[in-house]
């Protein structure tokens, strides 16, 4: 069955950076999924405790990866009912204490989110809501406006950005190549369930 991505507007604290959303349970033991933004995972459990913004600290004391991004055990969260409790939290991290990017193509998601969308001529297409990957490589989720589309987020697809200026510019790929959430999220389960030996149509 398809379905559509969950949709999550997250506001980080001035000077944060938000790298996850907790979401499910995993287990009785108080792991959860979550919604990641780090691009190593394992990251996440390195940088330390992480704020909701409300002057709660949570340390991740383990990150893998999982279908919706990563699988998190969190220090004193030791039951279904305490994970389920934080799902929809928001995890930041202090921008400053993200490695620096030295890498013109190198950007954080926090930095895309709410950039305008416009083609080469410069006519406005839509608005930046995500940065995701489903396993086949990072999709630019752009708002338009009736629906939202995936585009894969390359340099021939997205051949400029500039943050400084508030914009990205998106060569709308083949047809077939933009797809809504509801193919996006089928796709993946497809995919995950051929490497467990299972079709699913």
């Amino acid at each position: 069955m398809a379905t559509r991505p969950e949709r999550m507007a997250v506001v980080a604290p001035e000077g944060y950076v938000c790298l996850c959303v907790i979401g499910p349970p995993h287990g009785v033991r108080g792991a959860v999924k979550a919604k990641c933004f780090a691009e190593n995972i394992a990251d996440l459990a390195a940088y330390g405790p992480l704020s909701n913004g409300q002057g709660q600290d949570f340390k991740i004391t383990s990150a893998k990866p999982d279908k919706i991004g990563a699988r998190l055990t969190l220090e004193g969260v030791n039951s279904r009912e305490a994970a389920e409790a934080l799902r929809g939290t928001a995890l930041f991290l202090a921008r400053e204490k993200l490695p620096r990017l030295t890498d013109d193509d190198d950007f954080y998601h926090a930095d895309l989110i709410g950039l305008r969308v416009q083609d080469a001529a410069g006519a406005p297409l839509g608005t930046v809501s995500g940065v995701h990957n489903f396993g086949a490589g990072d999709l630019l989720e752009v708002a338009l406006d009736v629906e939202t589309m995936f585009y894969p987020f390359t340099k021939t697809i997205v051949p400029q950005i500039d943050i400084a200026a508030g914009y990205l510019t998106l060569v709308p790929p083949k047809e077939d190549e933009a797809r809504p959430p509801e193919q996006t999220t089928q796709q993946a389960a497809q995919q995950a369930a051929k490497k467990n030996g299972k079709t699913n149509k």
